[in-house]
């Protein structure tokens, strides 16, 4: 009797347990979740086989792990904790400040890709805002730096992932890829300008200060080892020594560098790509972006990275037409619009939740700026040839 009682009783409250934190994981994971079902979905209808591998970019994900690693560490000794400190008495209220931020990102996209770019000054806008009680504003200020990495890196070849496929792929001269990608890159730099305007010019304060100095020997090494990560964005280094050098060094300095890296975005990246490369191997998907393409490349082509992102519609779309001016334009104002048209829009809802904000208001925010983006962007992007 004593052995079915406990049963009863125990066993309802485990299962309630177990389905809490299924919930809570699903709650603050959502597009893990999504990508990973999609994913599996995919795989039904194109069974895994040998092709799989290729669909994977690894430069990517290593670029990233490495990113992510060397920020976790930046993190540990204040280094982002001590710039929001200088902005703050720079700027002296939240309308410049959160403007310095986006135009911080913004340059940087142009420089060390959109999603290098994010993954550095996201925890700068968060440091910023919280030690000064601006939470308020966090939202806000996470999709404007988000689309500022997003439409900042069309300028360049290197600044967004499909700008260096389509750059290669079709031999654009370099001059002719920024006449191109300059007016809407005109655009884009009116239009988040005009977006930081509506944030009160607030006197901004510290909460507290960090009077401790930082660490001078490791920040130094920890800033080596970013220089070191932007470099294998530009393969001047073979991306796979990052694998080896900023490991071995963070196992020495800081394993919880290591440790609190954001494995989850990693494996998103992972699904995504295995949807993307399913995708792609469907006839009838295939067929039917032929079609569209014919209609007009440019509207298709921003069109289809809102349902399977912008780098895998470069390389999808890219097999159906020639019109690469077009195809460019598309597949960069294309970054603007759902969650999944550009995977550096993961990397910015992930670091929002991660740090307690609400995903339904982020979403909510993000949809209502980026859907206006893409419209006006789209509307003058097809009369401005």
């Amino acid at each position: 009797m004593v052995g079915s009682y406990y049963p009863k009783h125990v066993r309802p409250h485990r299962r309630h347990d177990i389905a809490a934190a299924i919930a809570d994981f699903v709650r603050k994971n959502t597009v893990f979740v999504i990508a990973v079902f999609l994913a599996a979905v995919t795989c039904v209808i194109v069974p895994p086989d040998g092709e799989y591998l290729g669909y994977f970019d690894f430069k990517t994900l290593t670029c990233l792990f490495c990113t992510l690693a060397v920020i976790c560490a930046l993190k540990n000794v204040r280094f982002f904790t001590k710039i929001a400190e200088k902005i703050v008495t720079f700027a002296g209220n939240a309308r410049s400040a959160i403007f310095m931020l986006v135009c911080i990102t913004f340059i940087g996209s142009m420089l060390i890709a959109n999603d290098m770019a994010l993954l550095t000054f996201l925890p700068l806008g968060y440091y910023l805002l919280s030690s000064t009680g601006k939470e308020k504003y966090m939202a806000y200020t996470f999709v404007l730096q988000n689309i500022a990495a997003n439409l900042g890196g069309m300028l360049t070849p290197f600044g967004n992932p499909q700008n260096l496929y389509i750059y290669e792929k079709y031999g654009i001269a370099n001059g002719e890829f920024m006449r191109i990608m300059f007016p809407p890159f005109a655009l884009a730099v009116t239009l988040i300008a005009l977006c930081c305007l509506p944030i009160k010019n607030e006197k901004l304060s510290l909460k507290s200060r960090d009077f401790a100095p930082l660490p001078k020997a490791k920040t130094v090494l920890y800033l080596l080892l970013f220089a070191f990560s932007v470099v294998l964005v530009f393969r001047v280094i073979p991306y796979w020594t990052g694998l080896i050098l900023i490991p071995a060094a963070l196992i020495a300095l800081d394993r919880k560098a290591l440790r609190d890296v954001d494995y989850l975005l990693l494996l998103t990246f992972v699904a995504f790509f295995i949807f993307a490369g399913n995708m792609s191997r469907i006839g009838a998907v295939r067929e039917f972006f032929s079609f569209l393409l014919e209609k007009n490349t440019l509207v298709f082509s921003a069109l289809s990275c809102q349902f399977i992102s912008n780098v895998p519609s470069a390389i999808l779309l890219s097999q159906f037409t020639e019109n690469y001016r077009d195809l460019l334009v598309g597949v960069n104002i294309g970054g603007t619009g759902t969650l999944i048209a550009s995977l550096a829009s993961l990397i910015t809802f992930r670091e929002f939740v991660s740090h307690g904000g609400s995903g339904k208001k982020y979403l909510a925010v993000f949809s209502f700026m980026n859907f206006g983006f893409l419209a006006v962007m789209l509307i003058f992007c097809s009369f401005v040839k």
